[in-house]
């Protein structure tokens, strides 16, 4: 008997919102990035080492995520088969896909948060960069990750028509959200879910997903860290939760012989969580920095202070944090009415405190924004310019 010739997929870099199917009745589902997790030093203590996991992912708020859809023909790449053959997939798509994925950013946009959203023509210019290539899922890296890969690469990818039914939209929204920084829903710790774990994996063996014992793992029973969950409570509807079929779920009960379906789109919890982390900005909310006066952090863990800066001279300057706490410093500066990323500094972690040397220009103007992971005592942390 002759063997099929099947496609060898290369390791997923993200993971899916899941659809249904509309030809099979099952769920398409795709593979979460298997990232290095990160190891803290013993003089690190668990509840500093929490926090940082908690917030590490996410943006400073305030910044401007500029988005590129990718548009040359020669964007793309092979996909091998079995028997040696291979064939040229790309990354680009028709316009109505790419509106579908405008409209889940405004979505996000219209709950009220601090971040902006804005599409650029320019790879060079994106922080997220989205591909649609067809078979290798729907998946992105999570938050501040994407700061790490190429400017030639995706951070975002479609693997499937997103016209194909009103739905899909959530698939958008859902990767949007791991770009934002927050994981899947469905593995948090606190749901209490209790899987029919040999249903999973043979539910998952078969088609659409084809998917090994080890992937199936890495992506539905295995839990994630504690300290990445937002708050103590599970919801179900979240839009980063996966839909289950019957018989999957054994506890809780009722979704055993019901299965489980989120409602669409973006539940209350997801609005709370979100905006939590990224609040609207007011302009009172931004503090002057100026030279040899050092400004005290009156805030929490996961907050944000947000300083405005005039240099009165052409020169470099020094920007520090000061005292015992864990700290993400960005630097931006005003470029035509926007504010771009210039430079950053995170000492979370570590036993020293965030730094940036750099030459600022009489005449520009600079926010500077630092959000505090962990302090040893309240208020116990200042920012100094010099």
């Amino acid at each position: 008997m002759k063997k099929p010739n099947k496609r060898i997929t290369r390791k997923g870099t993200g993971d899916v919102k899941t659809v249904s199917d509309n030809k099979t009745g099952k769920h398409s589902y795709c593979s979460m990035p298997k990232t290095v997790e990160r190891v803290f030093g013993p003089d690190v203590n668990p509840n500093r080492a929490g926090l940082i996991r908690k917030i590490e992912k996410k943006w400073a708020n305030g910044t401007v995520l500029h988005y590129y859809f990718f548009d040359k023909s020669s964007d793309g790449e092979y996909v091998y088969y079995t028997n040696g053959t291979r064939k040229w997939v790309g990354w680009t798509t028709q316009e109505a896909e790419k509106k579908i994925v405008r409209r889940a950013f405004d979505i996000w946009k219209k709950v009220g948060i601090g971040l902006e959203f804005k599409e650029v023509k320019s790879r060079e210019d994106a922080e997220i960069r989205i591909g649609f290539m067809r078979g290798d899922g729907a998946w992105s890296y999570i938050g501040r990750d994407i700061n790490g890969i190429a400017e030639d690469e995706r951070t975002m990818n479609f693997g499937w028509d997103l016209t194909r039914q009103a739905s899909e939209i959530d698939t958008a929204i859902h990767e949007i959200g791991h770009t934002l920084g927050f994981p899947h829903e469905h593995q948090n710790p606190n749901a209490g879910i209790v899987w029919d774990e040999e249903s999973v994996y043979s539910d998952l063996a078969k088609p659409p997903n084809e998917w090994s014992r080890e992937t199936t793992y890495h992506n539905i029973i295995k839990k994630i860290d504690p300290d990445t969950v937002q708050g103590s409570n599970w919801d179900p509807n979240s839009i980063m939760h996966y839909p289950f079929d019957s018989g999957m779920i054994k506890i809780p009960e009722k979704y055993y012989t019901s299965g489980l379906e989120p409602d669409p789109g973006l539940s209350k919890r997801d609005k709370t969580w979100v905006k939590s982390f990224y609040p609207p900005l007011k302009k009172n909310d931004y503090i002057d920095l100026l030279p040899f006066r050092s400004v005290q952090m009156s805030i929490k863990a996961g907050e944000q202070i947000n300083f405005n800066i005039k240099p009165v001279a052409t020169r470099y300057y020094n920007i520090s944090t000061f005292g015992t706490s864990d700290t993400l410093m960005v630097l931006f500066e005003n470029e035509n009415g926007e504010n771009r990323y210039r430079t950053a500094d995170d000492d979370s972690g570590t036993g020293y405190n965030a730094k940036i040397r750099t030459k600022l220009i009489k005449g520009r103007s600079y926010v500077l924004r630092v959000r505090l992971y962990y302090s040893n005592r309240s208020g116990g942390t200042a920012v100094m310019m010099w």
